[in-house]
């Protein structure tokens, strides 16, 4: 079954962009290609770090990978080969699904937001969302948070400029700044 979300890019979104972006092709309109999500969890125990990743899943709906350090780094205390983060790269079904409770759910339950700065979209059109704590997401409702954690989520579009992706962004309903 597809996400509303991917129905509406597909009925919506296209013809809408065809229009403004000047193309005649579906295929040259900006799409989404992938969803990173990444979190850091420094030098916790192995039962922290157990219960990050679990709750990390349950968010995602798909296994997370630890990443390891790649260098050894004596100010933070951290060798290489030490697991300091982790990460889950999001595609098809199940990347529309996250970002759709994303845009629904989590977005606008953060505290004073008053939507999100056009500027973070970088040079090639991606976009980054830092969150403070995890708990916005919809499947931390009534779950035990503990402990608490802070996750990016980067946003991969195939968008040729800057003004296209934003243009996009828009049409998927990412809630931007007047």
């Amino acid at each position: 079954m597809a996400s509303s979300l991917l129905h509406h890019y597909r009925t919506v979104v296209i013809p809408q962009l065809k229009r403004e972006l000047g193309v005649t092709s579906e295929r040259a309109v900006p799409r989404l290609v992938k969803i990173a999500v990444n979190t850091g969890i420094g030098r916790r125990d192995e039962k922290e770090r157990e219960a990050i990743a679990s709750q990390l899943e349950l968010i995602v709906g798909q296994k997370v990978v630890p990443k390891k350090a790649r260098k050894s780094i004596a100010a933070f205390k951290t060798r290489a080969g030490l697991i300091i983060g982790l990460g889950v790269t999001l595609r098809r079904a199940r990347m529309y699904d996250f970002l759709e409770r994303l845009i629904r759910v989590a977005i606008p339950r953060l505290r004073d937001f008053r939507g999100i700065d056009p500027k973070v979209v970088d040079k090639q059109g991606n976009l980054t969302l830092g969150f403070k704590e995890h708990s916005v997401f919809p499947e931390m409702i009534g779950e035990d948070a503990k402990p608490s954690f802070g996750l990016e989520v980067t946003l991969v579009t195939n968008a040729r400029s800057r003004d296209d992706a934003i243009a996009f962004w828009r049409a998927i309903g990412i809630p931007f700044k007047k």
